[in-house]
């Protein structure tokens, strides 16, 4: 193994170093306090942990120059990991404060978990700086995952994680069963062409893969379309906001997962209009 220092001194090495340190502070700190408790504390420790892990397993690879040896796509796994990363540390920057800070904050707890929220907030800043680092210039797709198509699809995947991790009750109507199956067939389908993007088996695919993924678009837009207008129809038909509605409360959940399906419709409607640019 040889050492290269560019990896470290180069402006997207600098961002990941800031992105390594100040995860570790922020898991340090939260840890420090005892106070994660439940799913979404345990959420947000799994998410500051994981990216601190892989960002400094990242550099450790490029530092030595080992990735080359990895039977995989380096520059779509590190584009679709930071863009993945930014999302996963956005959410926990909001999820951890609104769900342990309280009001009025006074405690050496309180004090030590805002600046835990900080340097979260910090940290999803140089994600993002790293994915704008790293976006492919127009007319550049010799990696896939870093044009806006690419990043696009780390992000549909992401929500769709976010919008399984909010379903409850949808058992009772096919209107609900349906959007559930929308939600699971685009989410297959994407991690697929994430996956072989990343493992370089794309190639093997016996079809103008191009205007594959144009055509895929198409139809994701169409199903999100109909789960945009079906979720909220049948989830709140006839069905008013209980009182008291608390953080598990069902209405919050759904009214979560209406607006999850409209951002997701948004992205599946830029990813096509990218991806047909980018075609023909």
């Amino acid at each position: 193994a040889t050492v290269n220092l560019g990896a470290l001194t180069s402006w997207v090495g600098i961002a990941r170093l800031f992105a390594v340190v100040l995860s570790c502070l922020t898991f340090s700190l939260v840890a420090s306090t005892g106070h994660f408790e439940g799913p979404y504390g345990t959420w947000c420790m799994f998410t500051w942990c994981f990216c601190f892990t892989v960002t400094l397993l990242v550099l450790l690879l490029e530092l030595l120059e080992l990735y080359p040896l990895l039977p995989l796509s380096w520059d779509d796994f590190t584009s679709a990991f930071s863009m993945l990363a930014a999302l996963m540390v956005f959410t926990s920057s909001v999820v951890f404060p609104a769900t342990f800070i309280s009001s009025p904050c006074s405690s050496s707890q309180c004090a030590r978990q805002a600046v835990a929220t900080t340097t979260s907030c910090l940290c999803f800043l140089a994600y993002a700086i790293e994915v704008s680092l790293t976006r492919a210039k127009p007319g550049d797709i010799s990696s896939f995952l870093s044009t806006v198509p690419g990043l696009l699809k780390v992000f549909e995947a992401y929500v769709a994680c976010l919008i399984f991790s909010l379903l409850d009750e949808y058992n009772r109507e096919p209107g609900l069963m349906w959007c559930v199956a929308v939600y699971s067939i685009c989410f297959i389908f994407t991690l697929l062409i994430i996956i072989f993007t990343i493992g370089r088996c794309l190639t093997y695919i016996p079809c103008p893969l191009e205007k594959v993924l144009v055509g895929y678009n198409f139809l994701a837009l169409l199903m999100y379309f109909t789960a945009t207008i079906l979720w909220p129809l049948y989830s709140f038909r006839g069905r008013s906001r209980p009182d008291p509605c608390g953080t598990n409360c069902w209405w919050n959940k759904h009214l979560g997962v209406t607006f999850l399906t409209i951002f997701n419709l948004i992205a599946y409607l830029v990813d096509l209009v990218y991806s047909t640019r980018m075609v023909f």
